[in-house]
Parts: structure tokens; C-alpha cells; sequence
């Protein structure tokens, strides 16, 4: 399939029409750029002079299209030029090609064009002093330089500041790629651990409303549904004060809301008796010091969803929570009975094992949940969370 060559600019065409009539212009008026009686004028008379600027001007259409192909043109039709009376018109058009050349053409046309028309210029210098020992042969090579260095060293300058602007412009396009990414990334992250932050904080207070909810509705004993009401009215007074806290956290500091301290490991016990008034036998064995925040923030959720998941999925039996801080790492393992069951006591949505390992990853940690053998029992299973927290940076990567 054939290629279409690139069609030419308006610019490019109209710098070819102004050539063109200004050339045809000094040629109607009779001024020429050198006498008729010059030994170099071997083709004399006047119409000589229209070929190589008609040429030049079809050159110039072509300057940001074809660079290269222009400039060759050009360059044998000046030297037909230097031939006749010659047009400044003509001339001025090939400087501009020269120009152009070094501009537009690819960047090997743009380094060789300046270090040719430099030794040109030099030969156009020194040949001709060494052959007429005169002052005057010096003029040559300023000719040279004037039409051929001069505007190839300006297209090198001008083009080296144009590739240093589209450079700087393709930095900051980039720039702004990689923000737009970094800032979707940082909402994607803090949208998942609001997430995971909300899931723990209410899921834990609605399932026991919801169980209890369920027992004050089915039993017609007025003792058991006053002690329900008691736990659903504790479950939601303490909902409604973690949901504040996640509100706190999302307003802005201008707001009228504190965020509250994030929960810690001292706060287990009362975690524990919470789940002892939902109705879990639940035993806490805890020895550790001081670890980071992150560490017992999620450690601390870890149990939370743990126990959440014992009252809604859990068989009858004890469940029992240990944490164990080694030298570089937290331990925490969560066991509750495991058996068949006819269905969860209160509904859930799936995400309790997803937001514990995402807390657990992010630390660089281990996670692993699932059924074991009960050791105890012998024949029974028990539903086991283990998580593994490193306490140092170092040992999360």
C-alpha cells in the first residue's frame, strides 16, 4: 500500500508564496545579487534567474514536511543560482531551508547540518586566501557562514529549547499521571480500612442485638426479655459511641468533633466482658508489654471479629483468647467450638475473615484461620484465628 507523503502546512505554504513574489518582485525591478560581467555568471541574462527561485520556493512549501529533501534541493538549486545573476530572494529561501533542516529533520540530519556548513564555512575561508593571497577572499567564507553556520547553529538552538520544553511538558504529564495514581491508590487504601474499621466497630454490638433481639421476641418470660432488652440497650449505647468515634475520625479538625483514642490492648478485658454479657463463656489469657499502636490495633480488632464470629457461629462450649508477645512479634490465637450448625444466629456479610487478613498483610504478618482438631476433646474440632504481628519494621518486609 502506498504512502501518502505529508501534506504541507499553511505556514510552509505561504513562506513559499512570499518567496515566490518577493523574488519575482526584485526580478521585475531588475536587481540582481551579482553584476553580469562576474566570471562566475555563466548562464547571463535574465530568465535564468526564475529556475532556481521557483525551485526554492517549492523547497520552502516543503520545509517541516520534508526537511531533509528540501535542503538537498535547495542546496543544488543555490548553486545553479551562483551560476546566474542570482536573487537575494533566492538566498534568504535557502538560509531559511538550512533553518529548517536542523529544526524539523530527524535528530542525525540535525547534528550533521551545523558541523557541515561549519567546514564549508572554514574551506569557504582558507581555500581561498591560500589561492588568491588577497584580504577580499576572506569575504567567501563569511558568505558561507552567513548562509549556511549561522542559520543552521540558530535551528540547533532553537531546537534544543523546544526538545528541553516538550521534555519538561512529558515530566510534568507524568508527574501528574503518577499523583492522580498515588491519590486513587491512598482512597482505594483509606476507603478499605474504613471499611474494615466499620465492620469491626458495629458488627460485634448488632450481632448481639440482633441474637437477643431474637430470644426476647421467641420466649414468653418477661425475665428473659427484660434481660435481652438490657443487653440489646448496652450493645447499642455502646454501637452509637463507636460509630462516633468513626464519625470523629472522618470529620474534618475544624469540626466540632474530637476523634477519640483508638482501642488498645487494656481495652481486652472490657472486649471480653462484652462478650461474656452476649452470652460466650469466654476465657482471656494475655501476657505482653508495650507494643506499637498499629500492632495492638489490629490485634485488638483480630479478637473483636473473632468474638463476633464465636456469637454468631459458634457451638455451645468455651472460647478462649491468648496473646503472647514473643521477642520480635505478638501472637494471638482465638478458638471457639466448631460443629454443624442449622445456620449463623444472626446474619453476617462474609468480610470478617477478608478485613482480619488485610490488617494482618499489611503489618507484614501471618494469618490463618480455620478448623483443627480439638487436642481436649479428641474427636471435636474447634474454630482456630491464629495472626502473627512482627513489633519492628524490620521484620515486616
Amino acid at each position: 500500500m502506498a504512502v501518502r507523503p505529508p501534506r504541507p502546512s499553511t505556514f510552509d505554504v505561504c513562506v513559499g508564496l512570499a518567496g515566490l513574489l518577493g523574488g519575482l518582485l526584485l526580478w521585475g525591478v531588475g536587481i540582481g545579487a551579482r553584476s553580469a560581467d562576474e566570471p562566475i555568471v555563466l548562464l547571463d541574462g535574465r530568465w535564468p534567474i526564475l529556475v532556481p527561485l521557483v525551485v526554492t520556493a517549492g523547497c520552502e512549501v516543503m520545509r517541516s514536511t520534508l526537511p531533509r529533501t528540501a535542503l538537498l534541493v535547495g542546496w543544488v538549486t543555490l548553486t545553479v543560482d551562483t551560476l546566474t545573476q542570482g536573487n537575494l530572494v533566492t538566498v534568504l529561501m535557502f538560509t531559511d531551508l538550512v533553518y529548517a533542516a536542523v529544526v524539523y529533520g530527524p535528530p542525525a540530519t540535525a547534528r550533521r547540518v551545523p558541523w557541515i556548513s561549519g567546514l564549508l564555512t572554514v574551506a569557504g575561508t582558507v581555500v581561498p586566501v591560500a589561492v588568491w593571497r588577497v584580504p577580499e577572499a576572506l569575504l567567501v567564507g563569511v558568505v558561507i557562514g552567513l548562509v549556511g553556520l549561522m542559520p543552521a547553529l540558530t535551528g540547533w538552538v532553537v531546537r534544543n529549547h523546544r526538545d528541553a520544553a516538550e521534555a519538561a511538558r512529558l515530566r510534568a504529564e507524568q508527574t501528574a499521571l503518577l499523583a492522580e495514581k498515588d491519590r486513587a491508590q491512598a482512597v482505594t487504601a483509606e476507603r478499605s480500612r474504613m471499611a474494615r474499621e466499620l465492620h469491626d466497630m458495629v458488627a460485634n454490638h448488632l450481632s448481639a442485638i440482633a441474637i437477643h433481639s431474637t430470644a426476647a421476641l421467641s420466649l414468653d418470660d418477661p425475665k428473659t426479655s427484660r434481660e435481652a432488652l438490657s443487653v440489646i440497650r448496652e450493645n447499642s449505647v455502646e454501637g452509637l459511641a463507636e460509630m462516633r468515634r468513626l464519625i470523629g475520625i472522618l470529620r474534618d479538625s475544624s469540626g466540632d468533633t474530637t476523634p477519640v483514642a483508638a482501642p488498645t490492648l487494656d481495652g481486652l478485658g472490657a472486649l471480653v466482658e462484652g462478650a461474656r454479657t452476649n452470652g460466650l463463656d469466654v476465657t482471656l489469657d494475655a501476657t505482653h508489654g508495650t507494643v506499637p499502636a498499629p500492632v495492638a490495633l489490629a490485634a485488638y480488632r483480630i479478637v473483636q471479629e473473632s468474638l463476633t464470629n464465636a456469637l454468631k457461629h459458634a457451638s455451645p462450649g468455651r472460647v478462649t483468647v491468648e496473646l503472647v508477645q514473643r521477642d520480635r512479634c505478638l501472637a494471638v490465637a482465638v478458638s471457639s467450638p466448631f460443629g454443624d450448625r442449622d445456620g449463623p444466629r444472626a446474619p453476617g456479610s462474609g468480610a470478617g475473615l477478608v478485613g482480619m487478613h488485610e490488617r494482618v498483610a499489611l503489618l507484614g504478618g501471618e494469618f490463618e484461620a480455620g478448623p483443627v482438631q480439638d487436642p481436649a476433646s479428641g474427636h471435636g474440632k474447634l474454630w482456630t484465628v491464629r495472626a502473627t504481628l512482627p513489633l519492628t519494621e524490620g521484620d515486616r518486609e
